[in-house]
């Protein structure tokens, strides 16, 4: 049930601003290429509470070791896209 990765890019970032709320931005104009933890400054607890809202949402399991990999939004869409 793959889905275009433009839409779960999109997605997520509405899923980072409203679970982080984060102000300024919006899904349309989030970096999808940023780092979340170096340049957004998310820790491993907002990840975390992303994985779970992604997990729920998708129908997906997030295992913890992978949550390292997930460090933009763009790798957590391909990330996302590969589970589905």
């Amino acid at each position: 049930m793959k889905k275009d990765l433009k839409d779960i890019t999109v997605h997520i970032a509405k899923i980072m601003i409203d679970e982080l709320k984060l102000e300024d931005v919006t899904p349309e104009t989030f970096d999808p290429e940023i780092d979340l933890v170096d340049e957004v400054g998310i820790d491993s607890m907002d990840l975390a509470t992303v994985a779970l809202v992604l997990q729920d949402e998708y129908g997906i399991r997030i295992d913890e070791d992978d949550y390292t990999k997930l460090t933009t939004i763009n790798r957590i869409a391909e990330y996302v896209n590969e589970k589905l």
